[in-house]
């Protein structure tokens, strides 16, 4: 896990983290980007993979993951958060942007008597989530949260906030800020550099929040977001 320096905002906002818990998940996915950009129709699978049903998650690879399923991959994910943040029995967790609940259901087992929630948009992902945390989802937008102020002690959200434009971002850092009374932590996608901008114009099939990694840190200190975050680049 990598922890860089902690940085305040000059409108006096709490201080941030930048904290790396999955670059080693993102590493290990082989990736051809310009196969990707060039070999099918790269609107037209974007606007089925927007769609976030079927195809997206379980369908060719053109469209999205091309298959979704419970493999482990998120164990070491949990241990770190579980380890790094304290988490212990009775706390409450949430995921905005849950897909299937691997990650929840990980934490779930790790962490007895442990109360979890997701929220996420799609349908489809929700009724193919992990049995054991199906009963704690629910279907529902990152920017309109349903839960009431300071419900969780940690908040997380992993790859799904840059799929909002800009003032549904905005709505969902305050959203995740407002029903959080403890600790958070977002991973976006990034660019530190015109080649691994490139490859995420390339790869990216649900993105709509292009931001390099100083603007996504000025966006949320702007946004009011005062919680940890990490971004994934595509090196």
């Amino acid at each position: 896990m990598l922890i860089r320096p902690i940085w305040s905002s000059c409108k006096g906002i709490s201080i941030m983290a930048y904290l790396d818990f999955i670059s080693r998940l993102h590493r290990s996915t082989k990736r051809n980007y310009l196969e990707r950009a060039t070999e099918h129709d790269k609107a037209e699978c974007a606007a089925e993979a927007k769609k976030f049903g079927r195809n997206y998650w379980d369908g060719d690879r053109k469209f999205g993951y091309g298959g979704y399923h419970y493999d482990g991959r998120w164990k070491p994910v949990a241990i770190d958060l579980i380890e790094h943040y304290q988490i212990k029995p009775k706390d409450r967790v949430l995921d905005v942007g849950c897909g299937k609940g691997f990650l929840l259901y990980e934490l779930m087992s790790l962490v007895p008597d442990l109360g979890i929630r997701g929220i996420d948009a799609s349908d489809y992902a929700l009724k193919h989530a992990k049995e054991e945390v199906r009963p704690f989802l629910d279907l529902g937008k990152a920017q309109d949260l349903p839960y009431p102020d300071d419900a969780f002690d940690l908040v997380i959200s992993i790859n799904t906030l840059h799929n909002l434009n800009i003032h549904d971002l905005e709505r969902a850092l305050r959203e995740i800020g407002r029903v959080c009374k403890g600790n958070s932590y977002i991973v976006v996608e990034s660019y530190r550099n015109e080649q691994e901008k490139v490859n995420l114009f390339y790869w990216q099939l649900t993105c709509e929040s292009f931001f390099s990694q100083q603007e996504w840190e000025w966006l949320f200190s702007e946004f009011g977001y005062s919680g940890d975050y990490s971004f994934i680049f595509f090196e």
